[in-house]
């Protein structure tokens, strides 16, 4: 046994012609994220504080959908959600905040300083002023990016993800408004076991283009995208909707729990059978840190590394990085 750690910055139908501008940025945070959480890891911080410490960074980086580089509601503002669990099932979450800079932070706030699991909107951001977590104008979210991205979401008449390419005007006429969204995905999470077995997961997101206000996804959700327990941390990414539908993250640990699956086969099980293509990806630790980062999309912003020396960082399948 010894630590692991996987993160993961959202699947879809992410093009093998995504622009070096949108790839590099997410890579290269991707790469800075995997090794302050293997540096956490070796200087013993325990799985909660390393995943917490992961995502509040992918949050800080305006190239994800969390945090400052949260997608827009159809009345163009933002609404970031957020859940955090351990291996010993403490958890918590939050929605609908549109002023905490970090909302994984308030997440874990709710599981150590509350009764409650689940705090959401008026309730949340309440709850942070009085824990005095960093808040800020919701200005500071909206990015010319995604000022854009909910220009073309409304052109096509679209619900959408984080990936989707720029809509040309004559094409936009002809595309097939889909309610749930396409299959462009978006979301933070990461993962760890740490070298004393102990397992953590979190998740964070600002949901999708145009959603509607008060639309709450899978992130928030135990279960669905955020869960751990005594044998694995799983955090999902994709249609929030599909993922909640599938409990797909819970799956994963039922899967080990009731059926003696590996990780492996428990995770691609969810992935390839339970939820359907183009909808899902998620990475997991075990306890005995083995990971896997399966996905029925095109691609997953993902990257990982293991205590025995094992490292990678990907965004499509094997030879087509």
């Amino acid at each position: 046994m010894g630590w692991a750690i996987a993160l993961h910055g959202g699947a879809g139908d992410i093009p093998l012609s995504l622009p070096p501008e949108r790839r590099q940025p997410r890579e290269e945070t991707l790469r800075r994220c995997l090794q302050i959480g293997v540096e956490a890891l070796k200087s013993k911080m325990a799985a909660l504080d390393v995943v917490e410490l992961v995502v509040r960074e992918l949050e800080n980086c305006p190239h994800f959908n969390a945090g400052r580089g949260s997608v827009l509601t159809n009345k163009g503002t933002v609404e970031m959600e957020a859940s955090i669990m351990e291996g010993n099932m403490n958890c918590g979450a939050v929605s609908g905040l549109t002023t905490v800079v970090n909302a994984i932070s308030l997440a874990r706030l709710v599981m150590e300083k509350t009764p409650h699991i689940y705090l959401a909107f008026d309730g949340a951001e309440e709850f942070a002023k009085e824990q005095g977590v960093e808040t800020v104008d919701s200005s500071h979210f909206i990015t010319v990016e995604n000022i854009e991205r909910l220009k073309q979401a409304k052109e096509a008449n679209r619900v959408q993800i984080d990936y989707t390419q720029p809509i040309q005007k004559t094409d936009a006429k002809k595309e097939t408004p889909i309610a749930n969204g396409d299959s462009q995905l978006g979301t933070v999470g990461c993962v760890a076991v740490d070298s004393h077995g102990n397992l953590a997961s979190a998740t964070s997101t600002g949901g999708l283009v145009n959603k509607m206000v008060g639309r709450i996804g899978d992130t928030p959700i135990i279960g669905a995208g955020t869960y751990a327990n005594e044998l694995c941390a799983v955090s999902a990414t994709g249609k929030g909707e599909s993922i909640i539908r599938g409990t797909a993250a819970r799956d994963v640990a039922a899967l080990m729990e009731f059926k003696g699956l590996s990780l492996e086969e428990a995770a691609k099980c969810v992935v390839e059978e339970r939820t359907p293509k183009g909808t899902v990806g998620l990475v997991a630790v075990s306890a005995k840190g083995e990971i896997a980062m399966p996905y029925n999309t095109t691609g997953m912003f993902r990257a990982c590394a293991s205590e025995d020396g094992y490292s990678e960082i990907a965004i499509w399948p094997s030879g087509l990085n």
